[in-house]
């Protein structure tokens, strides 16, 4: 119980430093942006860096459905 009262405090004091100074309000929106956007890049890089076993497999999975479809095209 006492951790939660510790952060709680924490919480409190930068609420208290951004509602006071503007300074404090500005520096904390720039790192919740940094942070927002380090999450989008990592998302971004998991879901498409082709070294990610997953997206080698979606990439062959979706290069085999198009082979089949030209396949199909080319046999008519």
């Amino acid at each position: 119980m006492n951790a939660y009262y510790f952060w709680f405090g924490i919480f409190i004091f930068v609420f208290y430093l951004a509602a006071t100074d503007d300074s404090v309000a500005y520096a904390i929106n720039l790192v919740s942006k940094f942070i927002k956007f380090q999450y989008e890049k990592t998302k971004w890089w998991l879901l498409h860096n082709p070294r990610n076993p997953i997206v080698k497999w979606l990439m062959w999975r979706n290069a085999l459905r198009m082979a089949k479809e030209l396949e199909k095209e080319l046999n008519k």
